[in-house]
């Protein structure tokens, strides 16, 4: 690049600076950086449009339009030019503005002189948040060094932007960044509603400075926190030699790209600038992030994330805002997070009141923790990590996978009233703790709950479940750098047994594979990892893992009484293969004297639609039966439970869904094999009294659903629930959902 332009370009970030240090309102801010930046690019207009909200663009500040448009002239995303750039969230550089596709006329601004148009996106770490606009009489294309001197000027105004220097009373556009009411939609992770403060796993590295008048100074920055990188990277891959492979290749790519030339060399060229070392490595950010939004291959997109994890530290050392100086965990948190593991959410402890996730999926490791902990989650909640800061006020309804951040006070109130009626229904709840869950025709359900952490066992008591329907082992593999030992699974399989005083556990063997993946264990690329090497399957293909964990459950009964059920058996063949293995890790424990359980269960989760189709001898074979009903649902419907586009269209009480159901009750009653219902759907009240009308005589689920569960089935006969959806599958109704529901209004009584 010409020195000329670096010169020219460093003198506008002068002048910009200059502007930023005046004692004036934002708008007269605004209104300087349009003067300076039209009368140092020679153009006859400059104008910035800042987002209203997310989906409409508003003129905040010209020189050369008419500037009674000024906060008049709006437009939707992708509308005209300036649309078309915020949307595209790249350069538009053209001669002839009113010969391009989507060009819109706005007639108020009086702009229909001007010729040629260069529209910048303003934009951090990948979010836009306006555009800026240059605009000539004559028609010209504006030049490589001309388009770059406004792209640092742009992301110059991004840090403006986000640290509230345009702050205007009267403008709604350029009210506080962060302190804006927000509302974000993502998808039900674990249900419940919460309210609480922001707790962010990675606190946000503000850049407050973004200009530099030492190039020198800030260039020796730069190289001294690099060569700090560098040393944390080795530091990092020589650790990681001693654990995996897999872990050596990802800090390789770190090393790679810490040792880059090029990153480096862009870098100090932004600080040639004019911008600060924290600038420069911010902008290299926020192209890694646009460039990882647009690339379809998953190789790319991997490694741009390895540059935007490593830009993270980098800014962190700059800035000295590590995670050690972030702020203290405030009363009622709730964590906010891009994506997390299970280890390092275990550490916060149960004092987090929800958590919320940017990326992360509802069956996750990260899930199965919160619903350990009967917390709220919220996971594909996109856009949170950049909207919240450290102590906002954030309320979590887990129920609907809404997330409001700064809420208003209409929504507070709302919510207030929400989380009041549902602490009322538990203090109803708890006065039926003790009590069966009996219906008004007698027939009593089962209810038992799902567990995977010791942290579950106290609430077993409290909860008025019967037992655990399903104890999820995998939790104690995931939260692990290296295999556990056979004596560590025992004494925790023992320590589970003694908390549960006497009450039926029903253990699943390792359960891994779909997005449940060990970090010790090379993972498959699958393009369909859910129907893939998972569950029993990995038990079968790795049986030493599945013979170790058998035997240390046989050793934790203690001569106790024990439940083991096989996960994701899609065949007969499955269940004998791991059946075999139960009855050698039986024989092998005999013959070294040691007790064995008094009584021993051996079931078969059927979560394939194909196991309901076996043989009737393989009913009678098992002893009892549990529906995964989660997984089975998603099969059935084909259906993938992680896309919010199709999971919610495919509902439980679809006709075709009961009928199926009906059937696996009918075969296991047939054969004289207990049933159970394990999932989701077993702790939503009204699936719950389908599912037992149907005759499922146990469901199994969170904690916190057995007591409205519980509630409602004591208010209800069970023989009319059974006419109803009888008299509904024999009509050909598409959906038993509006009748029930309607019917449980009329015969469930309120004050019961």
């Amino acid at each position: 690049m010409p020195e000329r332009s670096e010169t020219e370009s460093r003198k506008l970030l002068g002048r910009l600076r200059a502007a930023m240090a005046e004692d004036s309102a934002g708008q007269t801010r605004l209104d300087r950086i349009v003067q300076l930046i039209a009368d140092s690019m020679a153009t006859e207009v400059c104008s910035i449009y800042l987002f209203r909200d997310g989906e409409t663009l508003e003129l905040c500040a010209t020189e050369g339009l008419n500037r009674a448009a000024v906060h008049q002239t709006r437009m939707r995303l992708g509308e005209g030019l300036v649309g078309r750039t915020a949307r595209l969230r790249r350069v538009v550089n053209t001669a002839n503005a009113p010969a391009e596709p989507g060009f819109r006329y706005m007639p108020e601004t009086g702009e229909e002189r001007y010729s040629s148009f260069c529209g910048i996106p303003i934009q951090r770490l990948g979010e836009v948040l306006g555009v800026l606009v240059v605009q000539s009489l004559s028609a010209r294309r504006f030049t490589h060094d001309e388009v770059y001197a406004l792209e640092v000027v742009a992301m110059v105004l991004a840090e403006m932007t986000e640290l509230g220097v345009f702050v205007n009373g009267d403008s709604g556009a350029l009210s506080p960044r962060h302190k804006q009411p927000v509302m974000i939609r993502g998808t039900v992770g674990q249900e419940g509603s919460t309210a609480g403060r922001v707790y962010l796993h990675e606190p946000r590295v503000l850049v407050t400075n973004p200009f530099s008048d030492d190039p020198e100074t800030e260039a020796r920055r730069l190289r001294e926190a690099i060569d700090n990188l560098r040393g944390n990277v080795d530091q990092m891959l020589a650790e990681a030699i001693t654990i995996d492979a897999d872990q050596v290749q990802v800090f390789e790519a770190y090393r790679m790209f810490a040792n880059s030339r090029g990153w480096l060399r862009r870098m100090e060229s932004d600080i040639a600038n004019g911008l600060s070392a924290e600038a420069a490595v911010e902008k290299e950010q926020s192209l890694a992030r646009l460039r990882m939004g647009q690339a379809a291959d998953p190789y790319l997109r991997d490694r741009l994330h390895d540059l935007d994890d490593l830009s993270n530290r980098l800014l962190r050392i700059l800035t000295g805002q590590g995670r050690e100086t972030g702020a203290e965990m405030p009363d009622n948190p709730i964590l906010v997070a891009r994506n997390i593991g299970p280890g390092e959410l275990l550490d916060y402890g149960k004092s987090l009141r929800g958590v919320v996730l940017e990326e992360g999926s509802v069956g996750s490791h990260a899930a199965i923790v919160a619903r350990a902990w009967a917390i709220p989650l919220v996971v594909h909640a996109k856009g949170i990590t950049a909207e919240a800061l450290n102590g906002d006020p954030i309320l979590v309804d887990g129920d609907q996978g809404i997330v409001h951040l700064r809420p208003d006070d209409q929504v507070r109130k709302a919510f207030g009233d929400k989380l009041a009626m549902q602490t009322r229904a538990q203090e109803r709840y708890s006065s039926i703790r003790d009590q069966p869950a009996r219906t008004l025709c007698g027939t009593e359900v089962a209810l038992h709950m799902n567990a995977g952490l010791m942290a579950d066992l106290p609430s077993l008591p409290s909860s008025g479940a019967e037992g655990v329907g399903l104890f999820r082992t995998e939790l104690q593999f995931l939260v692990r750098n290296k295999m556990p030992r056979r004596g560590e699974l025992e004494a925790l399989y023992a320590r589970v047994m003694d908390s549960a005083q006497g009450k039926r556990v029903a253990f699943r063997t390792l359960d891994i594979g779909s997005d449940k993946v060990l970090p010790y264990l090379k993972p498959n690329d699958e393009p369909n990892p859910a129907m893939g090497w998972r569950a029993i399957r990995v038990g079968l293909d790795k049986p030493g893992v599945l013979r170790m964990q058998l035997q240390a459950l046989i050793r934790a009964a203690k001569g106790r009484p024990l439940a083991v059920m096989f996960p994701f058996v899609a065949s007969p063949e499955e269940y004998r293969a791991a059946r075999a293995e139960l009855d050698k890790a039986v024989a092998r424990e005999r013959i070294l004297g040691h007790p064995l359980p008094v009584t021993i269960e051996v079931g078969a989760m059927l979560e394939t639609p194909s196991l309901a189709f076996a043989p009737a001898c393989f009913f009678a074979e098992v002893d009892f039966m549990s529906v995964g009903g989660n997984d089975l649902k998603q099969f059935f419907f084909a259906a993938d439970r992680e896309n919010e586009r199709v999971r919610r269209r495919y509902d439980t009480l679809n006709s075709s869904y009961l009928r199926f159901l009906a059937g696996i009750v009918a075969r296991c009653r047939e054969a004289g094999t207990p049933l159970s219902f394990c999932g989701e759907d077993a702790g939503r009240p009204i699936e719950a009294v389908a599912l037992a009308a149907l005759g499922f005589p146990m469901l199994s689920m969170r904690p916190a659903s057995v007591g409205p569960v519980k509630h409602l089935l004591r208010r209800i006969d069970l023989k009319e629930a059974r006419a109803l959806i009888e008299a509904g599958l024999a009509r050909g109704d598409v959906s038993l959902r509006p009748e029930l529901t309607d019917w449980l209004s009329r015969s469930a009584n309120p004050g019961g």
